[in-house]
Parts: C-alpha cells; structure tokens; sequence
C-alpha cells in the first residue's frame, strides 16, 4: 500500500510516541480518535500485540488525518516489511538492529532505536536513526538523559519506559527530545470501563504538562523530505 509520509511538524507540537501494546482491536479503534482530540500526534501500535498489521492498517485507513501511525517493538526485517506493507509511518525497536534501521533509511522512513549506554546511543545515531530511544529509562532517570546530551548534545533522544505525569517535565527540561509513553498514557481502569470522556481527561492533564515543559520548542524541524533531523 501507499505509505503516507510522517510529519515532523505534527511530533514537534506534541513530541510524545504513545505506546499502545496488547489492547483490543475496538478499544484502539475508540483511543485512535479521543488521542488526537486531546492533542497528541504520534502514537505506535507493536508488532507483538494480536493482529497488529490489521489493526495499523484500519488505523492508517480512518484515523490517520492529524496522527502519525507507527509500529513499535520492530526487532527483525520480517517485522519491518510486514509493518511497512501495513502502512506503518515510522518504526520503533526495543534494540539495535543495524539491519532494520539501514533498510528504514533506504525507504526514508523515520526510525527510533532502542539504546542504553552511551556507546549504544552514539552507534544508533551514527547507523541513521531519526531519534534514539533510550530503554528502559526507569532506572536511568532524567538525569543520565542531561548526562549524555553534555558531551553529545547533537544526539536526538527519546527516552521511554516509567515515563509518568509525575516525571515527564523533568525529562524535557534534561534535555529529551521526545517521550515514550506507554501504560501511564492509556489508563486501564477508564479502557476497561470504556470511559472515553475520562481518557480524554486523562490525556489532556499529560498534554498540559507537556506543552509547560516544551516552552519554547525543543528543536529546529528538519527538512520536510529528511527522514531524520539533520546531525550538526
């Protein structure tokens, strides 16, 4: 299928990747909309959760107008060509695979890899990665994030994993580029209950606290053919 291209200009008004894992197809179907309602733009569905290429696909489809649309959990190139045939907009992975992100490269699709350490990092960026995700950042905090932007302040990072209401000003303010939110984005009690209105709500306290941490924007947009933001 045609990809449609990711907009850079869309993940800077609200620089957070929301994670959706494991959720049901209707309930996702029902989020996709609330989501962008409450002011967020990218947002990835993984490749492990059931039926992932369909339900990228039908969101590609209905819910794609103001959302970048991507699939996360990417470790191998049988995963990448199932998510780019879905339609996928940019690709996310838990690890380094030179493999997966030179492909992303070549296909100019924007790619966030998973890296811990600083050598893991610099490596990411230097295969091409668009942004580097720093996982799992729970036991990092924000500040080995400011840490690393010191001496590699050219990096774009992202880092993901206990990433909450509560922290995520701090880690902007260290220097993050963008967020990875997952469990603490898509509450469970108001999905199960299918409180959308409370999603909603829920969603917007994370936006307000976001666009606080954000003022002024976090970085220069990169052209809008690049697929990653151009190194100094």
């Amino acid at each position: 299928m045609s990809r449609q291209p990711f907009s850079w200009e869309l993940f800077y008004k609200a620089p957070v990747v929301g994670i959706i894992r494991g959720l049901q197809p209707d309930d996702i179907n029902q989020i996709l909309p609330v989501y962008r309602e409450a002011g967020l733009t990218t947002i990835e569905i993984t490749m492990n959760t059931a039926g992932a290429e369909a339900i990228i696909q039908q969101a590609i489809d209905h819910h794609s107008e103001g959302l970048n649309i991507g699939a996360g959990t990417v470790c191998t190139l049988d995963d990448l060509d199932k998510a780019l045939a879905a339609g996928a907009q940019f690709i996310v992975t838990p690890v380094i695979s030179k493999k997966v992100i030179k492909a992303c490269v070549k296909h100019g699709v924007p790619i966030f890899p998973g890296a811990f350490t600083p050598s893991e990092i610099y490596k990411a960026w230097s295969l091409g990665a668009s942004m580097v995700k720093v996982y799992p950042a729970t036991s990092l905090g924000p500040e080995y994030i400011k840490d690393v932007k010191a001496p590699l302040n050219q990096l774009k990072l992202m880092p993901t994993g206990g990433i909450s209401l509560d922290n995520m000003a701090a880690y902007f303010k260290a220097g993050a580029d963008g967020l990875g939110i997952g469990s603490h984005l898509f509450d469970k009690k108001l999905i199960n209950e299918k409180n959308w209105a409370g999603l909603t709500n829920h969603l917007r306290d994370f936006v307000e606290r976001m666009q606080k941490a954000i003022s002024p924007p976090a970085t220069v947009l990169p052209p809008a053919s690049a697929a990653r933001p151009t190194p100094s």
